[in-house]
């Protein structure tokens, strides 16, 4: 267990709680007493800065201070169980209302855990009394599917936390629900007073246009698994590991139950110490599995999204996002993962593989939560597209192949800067592409002794070629799959016959000197 949780646990035995939560429950609490008996209050807290414990706080204060009832509403089985065992520990008796429970007996309790499934059958079948229940806790309120039960508790005070009040859902913003957002301590507030870890990130450029986007706004698992299971995909996961986290416990989260287990074969494969879990897995399973991963210094776990809410492991080092996403309360929930500090830890690391950090900024970023409350579509309209993204990326050679060209000070060349310096003087747009083939021509001749082994490290060019007229191609309005493939061949046989009518010259210019005969 972290310090951090420990010292919560003592404080909690004892009814203190750090003084951010004091003051949010004070805060809540004014609301309470002010408003309407049917207000909607929101409250905002990052992952990690203890959501569960102030409610729990506030359930033992009410139960003490009213004789009405409390209802605590969750999404997910283990949320539920972590909610009962945290209410406990603060001395509030409560009662699991799950799908194997026992009502007989509800006169008895004054507080109710519940799952909304599971909830909305037993109020439907008028099995569970909530006539009295004066206050509605719920737990990760961004998600809609509590939404339908509102219509049973028009009399109650609801409060909702969440650490990203911004719906699951775009049709339905959370400001037509809740009347009100408080919103709590900030990530950098948290990270300055050393209640969470700083995040490191390592960001790759990635090609992502191939994917698509589902009837629920985020990128669809089918496309997301045909790229992440490439095994070019795979092969940059292992190698941004072994780069950047080396035997580190490490989370990897993906978009599909194929892609993690094609990630699973291809780290064993690597010969690194790796577990698969999804919801399939039993409860034995999981218990298995994530204790191996807690007991493991160098465990790397890859999972798919199951372990978004309602888990905690401090030990882990490195979150690696194998999938991009446009949910960001999915982006900040899968890093906040990383984000529990223990012992010595003050930071840990995130490897980015779906352009997030692009698409919504860095991880505890000043985000503006009430205009989000307020605006939603607002804030979803500003999110940058990933043709946006790609457009501003620098595309030089892969890390492997500019190892051939070292003696080349820059291998890099701005294809879209040359273009508009060409349109500024009036020159034909073809000019952009020689330029490229002389830069090309150059790096190879710098590299070589002789034509034969320039002609062999244009060879090794083909992704650069075909990645400047992909830009090109934009640059110009034309992007036919025909006219890419004869400008890609055309270019490629243009730089060879480049290099064997000039090698000879260029070489002396380069070098001072002929080349040898």
């Amino acid at each position: 267990m972290s310090k951090t949780n420990q010292a919560i646990l003592e404080k909690k035995t004892d009814k203190e709680l750090y003084d951010y939560q004091q003051g949010a429950i004070s805060q809540i609490f004014e609301k309470f007493e002010t408003a309407p008996d049917d207000y909607h209050l929101l409250y905002q807290l990052p992952t990690g800065g203890g959501k569960t414990v102030i409610f729990s706080e506030m359930v033992r204060q009410y139960l003490k201070n009213h004789n009405k009832k409390v209802l605590v509403m969750t999404h997910r089985v283990e949320l539920c169980n972590q909610t009962s065992k945290m209410l406990t520990s603060f001395g509030v008796t409560n009662k699991v209302v799950n799908s194997k429970a026992n009502l007989d007996d509800q006169a008895e309790y004054s507080c109710f855990v519940a799952m909304v499934e599971t909830l909305n059958n037993r109020l439907n079948d008028n099995m569970l009394d909530i006539s009295d229940v004066g206050l509605v806790i719920i737990d990760e309120a961004h998600y809609n599917s509590f939404t339908k039960l509102f219509k049973f508790f028009e009399n109650s005070f609801v409060l909702g936390v969440t650490a990203t009040p911004l719906s699951s859902n775009k049709d339905l913003p959370m400001k037509d629900n809740y009347d009100e957002l408080i919103t709590g301590e900030t990530i950098e507030n948290l990270i300055e007073n050393e209640f969470l870890a700083r995040a490191e990130t390592y960001a790759y450029d990635m090609g992502l246009t191939s994917l698509e986007v589902g009837s629920n706004g985020d990128y669809t698992v089918k496309s997301s698994e045909d790229l992440y299971s490439s095994p070019a995909m795979l092969q940059k996961l292992v190698d941004a590991y072994k780069k950047h986290s080396m035997g580190k416990k490490a989370l990897i989260f993906n978009n599909g139950i194929n892609t993690s287990i094609n990630v699973y074969y291809a780290f064993r494969e690597a010969g690194l110490p790796i577990m698969h879990l999804d919801n399939t897995a039993t409860k034995k399973q999981r218990k298995q599995i994530l204790e191996w991963f807690h007991e493991t210094p160098d465990a790397i776990l890859t999972s798919v999204s199951i372990l978004t809410t309602g888990f905690d492991e401090p030990t882990i080092d490195t979150i690696i996002l194998n999938r991009a996403t446009k949910s960001l309360t999915l982006y900040y929930q899968m890093i906040g993962r990383g984000s529990r500090i223990l012992n010595s830890k003050a930071k840990f690391t995130t490897i980015d593989l779906g352009n997030n950090l692009y698409r919504f900024g860095p991880w505890g970023a000043d985000l503006d939560w009430q205009l989000i409350f307020k605006s939603p579509n607002w804030y979803a309209d500003r999110i940058k597209s990933d043709e946006v993204i790609e457009a501003n990326f620098k595309h030089d050679l892969a890390d492997e192949i500019k190892e051939e060209f070292a003696k080349s000070e820059e291998t890099y060349f701005d294809i879209k800067q040359t273009y508009k310096d060409a349109v500024a003087k009036g020159e034909s747009s073809k000019v952009v592409l020689e330029r490229s083939i002389e830069q090309h021509a150059k790096i190879c001749i710098e590299n070589s002794e002789d034509v034969y082994d320039a002609l062999g490290l244009a060879k090794m060019l083909k992704d650069d070629i075909n990645m400047r007229i992909e830009i090109y191609a934009k640059c110009i309005s034309k992007s036919t799959g025909n006219f890419l493939k004869w400008l890609k061949d055309d270019y490629k046989q243009k730089l060879n016959s480049y290099l064997r009518a000039n090698f000879d010259e260029k070489f002396e210019e380069i070098h001072g000197f002929p080349p040898e005969e």
